[in-house]
């Protein structure tokens, strides 16, 4: 069972870092032999939750399985409608065999209830290709897949990248939150909202299980990665954080700006957020997994996020990135197995070196993106008092490192970014 704990998520009483793949399209468009193919895989590489919409993604890559949650109508024009008074059982029989397949691996699943693409109001609902969620058939579908999927002991997702601009989407999202807590009160409970945004009705905030943020794809709010939890924190929000969408690996950036994210822009993004405040886990997502691509289908929304072509799902799946976020996490636990909290310090007047600490072992690690010398003039650790480790993130082996002087840490060898650990002595 999950549980919370001052700043963390603990499971069956002990520390859980939340390392999650982002799988939205799975229960569409896997079929069942790559699905436990990518459930192996992905154990292997450390992961040990996965992120799930359970209604058709809306910007997935095409798909030749054709199976949905609801009867759909499919226009002319691209545009479909979906009859929601009718579940369609078929499908949620596969999608519990996939949930079994998870459970055989430990792996935990991360349940998104509502898409906002479903719901009146949100900047999704103006491109959306298919039909609204009737508000009257929420607690009808709510109930059947809480009550049928509780079993699996999942995290739920209330909404998917939403944010709540009228009082009707708020009323939506109020019955969903509603009508899953009387079926599965025992589930851990978080909103996704929508890339670089962190306003949350305070009723929901009030009751949430942790925060989730996302940094996102847009190249300009990347610094919202460390931004978000840091001002959260500033709020006096005191359950965990997680940022549940930093940037995948090899999207492109949004809004048809011409570029990709490298496995290293990943690992800004990831490190900067655990050393943040958002020190409960992290999320990783390869541009072809998500959306669960092959080469030649059909892709996404161009009117929204504007994202160029993604990678066949059996080239993404190998992408190098996973295993740096891997890495990350037995860094974390390792060093700081109950968490560690943000300095806030401004290390060399550069805001993108991030630093966290723990104050009942006396560590402070340090993310440099860039290398270069280290002042330590605001941190009471210095030579006489402290060892010193560097970590290269690229090839993740240990390098060496020297005092500069008294509270000046000279640069490594390491080419790409790294983290350094202190130590009381």
């Amino acid at each position: 069972m999950l549980s919370i704990k001052n700043q963390q998520i603990y499971k069956n009483g002990k520390p859980f870092f939340y390392y999650a793949d982002t799988c939205w399209s799975a229960f569409t468009n896997i079929s069942n032999d790559d699905w436990k193919y990518y459930l192996n895989y992905r154990k292997q590489q450390g992961f040990n939750t996965i992120q799930i919409n359970i209604l058709k993604q809306w910007d997935a890559s095409g798909d030749d399985l054709n199976i949905y949650p609801f009867p759909i109508t499919t226009n002319e024009d691209g545009s479909y409608s979906f009859d929601y008074s009718t579940l369609n059982t078929n499908y949620f029989d596969r999608a519990e065999k996939m949930l079994i397949e998870m459970q055989k691996r430990d792996l935990v699943p991360v349940l998104v209830l509502m898409w906002a693409n479903y719901v009146p109001g949100t900047w999704a609902s103006h491109i959306a290709k298919n039909n609204l969620f009737p508000y009257e058939a929420i607690e009808k579908y709510v109930t059947y897949v809480t009550k049928r999927f509780k079993k699996f002991n999942p995290i739920y997702f209330v909404s998917g990248d939403t944010d709540f601009p009228s009082e009707e989407t708020t009323k939506y999202y109020r019955k969903v939150f509603e009508v899953a807590k009387q079926n599965d009160s025992n589930a851990l409970y978080s909103f996704h909202i929508k890339g670089r945004f962190e306003q949350l009705p305070d009723e929901f905030k009030n009751k949430i299980d942790f925060f989730s943020y996302q940094s996102g794809h847009n190249f300009e709010g990347q610094s919202t990665a460390y931004k978000i939890p840091i001002h959260q924190r500033i709020l006096g929000f005191n359950k965990p954080i997680i940022n549940t969408e930093p940037c995948y690996e090899q999207i492109s950036y949004s809004r048809n700006m011409y570029g990709r994210y490298s496995a290293r822009d990943v690992r800004k993004a990831s490190w900067s957020s655990v050393l943040s405040g958002a020190n409960a886990g992290i999320t990783y997502g390869a541009h072809g997994i998500w959306s669960w691509h092959h080469t030649g289908a059909t892709f996404g929304i161009v009117e929204g996020e504007g994202f160029d072509a993604p990678f066949d799902w059996h080239d993404a799946i190998h992408f190098n990135g996973a295993n740096d976020i891997a890495f990350l996490k037995n860094i974390i636990l390792r060093e700081f197995p109950n968490g560690c909290s943000p300095t806030n310090i401004l290390i060399n007047n550069e805001e993108s070196i991030r630093s966290a600490f723990n104050k009942t072992r006396n560590k402070l690690i340090i993310y440099v993106p860039t290398n270069t010398k280290i002042n330590l003039k605001d941190f009471n650790f210095d030579e006489t008092n402290s060892k010193v480790k560097v970590i290269d993130l690229l090839n993740h082996n240990n390098k060496s490192l020297n005092w500069f002087k008294p509270k000046t840490l000279d640069m490594s060898n390491v080419q790409a970014d790294s983290v350094i650990i202190l130590s009381k002595e």
